[in-house]
């Protein structure tokens, strides 16, 4: 299986998000991780709590996590983190331009979800 990893410049939000989607959608074909260039203090709140009421997902217990703390990754995907996220040669890296819900409303976390989903399912092929 690929190991995949998510990152972002908190590990708060879309990275945890990706993280536990890939988990629940693709782990079957990926080793799913999610990290930080800069990680947070907790996982957002309100991802948290979306994340339970739309797939019964509990993010409670995870943690922002650094890019030193990765195993060697196969693909690295950005979550528009911009040059905050490194480059890890002989790794296979996509960007994915996700707006950062936090602090804009409910309706941006369901629309980032949503792209988040849909962009997994691609992966999966």
């Amino acid at each position: 299986m690929k190991r995949i990893a998510f990152l972002c410049i908190k590990n708060s939000c879309r990275s945890q998000i990706a993280e536990a989607l890939c988990r629940h959608l693709g782990g079957d074909r990926f080793t799913c991780y999610s990290a930080g260039s800069e990680p947070g203090d907790k996982v957002d709140p309100t991802a948290v709590r979306l994340m339970q009421e739309i797939y019964g997902i509990d993010l409670s217990t995870n943690r922002p996590k650094k890019i030193s703390d990765l195993p060697k990754i196969d693909i690295i995907v950005t979550m528009g983190c911009g040059i905050a996220c490194p480059v890890i040669p002989g790794t296979q890296r996509i960007e994915w331009h996700i707006d950062d819900p936090v602090g804009k409303g409910e309706e941006a976390y369901r629309l980032a979800i949503a792209e988040i989903e849909a962009n997994i399912q691609s992966l999966k092929g």
